[in-house]
């Protein structure tokens, strides 16, 4: 999948304020409507500018795509940055499902879940405010035992001079234990304004973990390599394994493998039920650093006759 330049799309540069992004794009789709045009890639730039223009013509979308953009070029390979929308308050509360649109894989993978979304809607003078949603980066030990802390968010907006701004503002919030990945938490209140006394909307946090140095997260299960020695693998050990929260002692089985998982019950992320923590063997050999150290390595060669490459070898 290539990195789409939407502004190079409407024939513009990244400073244009909305309004010139508008009229970019009138003239564009009067120029490549299919109905009208006679160019022959009309329909597939008119499907180009009008894509361009959902994405940049919404300013929260926009403001994201800005963010990313600031690392890429049109036409680079590209993969999403694991949750590269973090902090970025969107208005809609986010139904978490993708579909087909109509769009480029490119869309969809930024925006899928928020096609449609962030425009305002003519409604009563007498209305509650907008729900809003952003995901959040919270720690997974805090996950564990529950915590409150202060999110940063963003939510962007128009200046008096067309142009998108970030407004920032600070949440206290607190972390249930044993949330997981993907929950919301709803915050009353604290979505967009009411409309003529109506009640401010909510704002829902969809959750994410911050990428650890140790520990994995599947649904409930967690998972850590724990580091062997070749004799704890070959004749069993009794080694300390940490969790997100604590230490435990575990058993390593004698004749135990690389890639060998050890499951411990119940010591995944809090819940009803808990899920279980595994430990994945990895084998960490001791470095040949020494005489004595490479002739203990060439003991064991001696002693063992061991190939092993055997079971490839035809």
């Amino acid at each position: 999948m290539e990195f789409k330049d939407y502004y190079a799309a409407l024939g513009i540069e990244r400073t244009a304020t909305q309004d010139e992004i508008k009229r970019a794009y009138r003239k564009l789709a009067r120029k490549y409507h299919p109905d009208v045009s006679k160019e022959p890639d009309a329909e597939a730039r008119f499907k180009d500018v009008s894509e361009a223009y959902e994405a940049l013509g919404d300013v929260e979308k926009r403001a994201a795509y800005d963010e990313l953009g600031k690392q890429w070029t049109g036409g680079r390979e590209f993969r999403p940055p694991p949750n590269w929308d973090a902090g970025f308050e969107f208005r809609g509360a986010d139904s978490g499902e993708t579909g087909d649109f109509g769009h480029s894989d490119f869309f969809e993978a930024l925006f899928g879940h928020r096609a449609g979304r962030g425009r305002p809607r003519p409604g009563p003078m007498h209305a509650a405010g907008e729900d809003h949603h952003a995901k959040v980066l919270i720690d997974l030990e805090d996950a564990y035992r529950g915590a409150r802390r202060s999110l940063s968010l963003r939510l962007p907006a128009v200046d008096a001079n067309g142009h998108v701004t970030l407004q920032e503002r600070q949440l206290d919030v607190s972390i249930p234990r044993g949330i997981r990945e993907g929950q919301h938490l709803r915050l009353a209140g604290q979505g967009g304004p009411g409309l003529g006394g109506g009640p401010a909307g909510d704002l829902y946090l969809e959750i994410a973990f911050k990428s650890h140095p140790r520990f994995r997260v599947d649904g409930r299960d967690v998972y850590v390599d724990l580091s062997v020695a070749p004799w704890e693998a070959a004749l069993g050990a009794t080694v300390t394994a940490r969790t997100p929260d604590s230490t435990v002692e575990l058993t390593v089985p004698r004749g135990s493998a690389a890639g060998q998982r050890l499951r411990l019950k119940g010591k995944g992320l809090p819940g009803n039920p808990p899920g279980d923590l595994y430990a994945v063997l990895a084998i960490a050999l001791p470095p040949a650093d020494t005489a004595a150290a490479q002739e203990a390595y060439r003991a064991m060669a001696r002693a063992f006759k061991f190939n092993p490459r055997a079971s490839s070898e035809v």
